[in-house]
């Protein structure tokens, strides 16, 4: 039976219709966006998971950038020890020579000086970012330098790791004229030797100070035997410089490691966070190429049901 109020297959031929036109859109947005889940109402959960993900990795991003100046001020630190170290293992060269008979001891002295500016200039120089770990006033400084190593979510919630420098040891130069005198490498006082036995002569050394001391000294047994003790407060201060790279280069090596992983971890939340969202463009587009011809056989479809009214003139003619 044909009805000219009731048309049953334009009616399905529409619905059909419709929803291939809304699959055709939701394809055309997928292969516009390169997105399978664009916003939340396309997967809550996903999109969720996914938006967290991200955010996480802009924290890392930071994470990222502030081991890059950690590593850069380590760096410096590193190369600011390293010579200072030389400039030391100079100085004991020198006043190893100096206790020969004979040598000019105040030649000796002006070397020594040089050495010594040299070596607080530096140390002076040694800033990056206006952060200088080698020239310090020990007396209102703060010995922990934390880098920023990594930022981590749990169900516990979020928490920061640092890799943490205590400076205390490396410190080449007090700058703190208190009465509570210098404890830098270079100008602390120096009352025992490299065994802890107290100098025979009672003398107190700084490395800073040495210069004048060498100049001064004589042939005699006594002051022969005060230029040994100083050449032991200089190995005593090269030792620590030692130390002090070691400590230093533990911390660098721990940031530059720390940094590649967080690099590594960075891709992989892209990796997660694309395999949870990204649309399979291989598929959108031949879902695309069905969806178009579907929906020129629907509109056709839908055509014959609207002119099959037409045909029921024909009985009245």
């Amino acid at each position: 039976m044909t009805s000219l109020l009731t048309n049953t297959a334009a009616m399905v031929a529409l619905q059909t219709l419709n929803q291939i036109n809304s699959s055709l859109n939701t394809t055309n947005n997928r292969v516009s966006t390169g997105l399978r889940i664009a916003q939340a109402q396309d997967s809550a959960a996903y999109w969720a998971i996914a938006t967290t993900t991200a955010s996480d990795n802009g924290a890392l991003g930071a994470v990222t950038d502030a081991l890059s100046i950690g590593i850069s001020t380590l760096d410096v630190v590193y190369n600011g020890l390293e010579t200072t170290r030389d400039s030391l293992q100079k100085m004991k060269e020198l006043m190893v020579s100096a206790r020969q008979p004979g040598v000019n001891r105040t030649n000796v002295s002006v070397e020594l000086a040089g050495l010594i500016t040299d070596m607080a200039n530096k140390a002076g120089a040694s800033v990056i970012n206006e952060q200088n770990f080698l020239e310090v006033d020990m007396d209102t400084y703060n010995a922990t330098k934390a880098v920023v190593a990594s930022f981590e979510r749990s169900a516990a919630g979020i928490s920061i790791s640092t890799i943490d420098l205590d400076i205390s040891s490396i410190i080449l130069v007090d700058t703190d004229s208190g009465v509570d005198g210098e404890g830098g490498i270079l100008d602390k006082d120096r009352t025992t030797d490299s065994a802890g036995n107290v100098y025979g002569s009672g003398n107190t050394y700084q490395i800073d100070g040495l210069a004048p001391l060498v100049a001064a000294v004589t042939d005699s047994v006594a002051d022969l035997a005060e230029l040994e003790e100083m050449i032991d407060s200089v190995d005593q201060a090269l030792v620590e410089v030692i130390a002090a790279q070691n400590t230093v280069g533990v911390n660098l090596a721990r940031a530059e490691s720390q940094k590649t992983f967080v690099d590594a971890l960075m891709d992989a939340n892209d990796r997660a966070v694309g395999s949870l969202i990204d649309a399979n463009m291989e598929e959108e587009s031949t879902k695309l190429r069905a969806l178009q011809t579907q929906q020129q056989l629907s509109v056709e479809s839908l055509s014959i049901a609207n002119a099959s009214a037409q045909n029921v003139l024909a009985l009245f003619r």
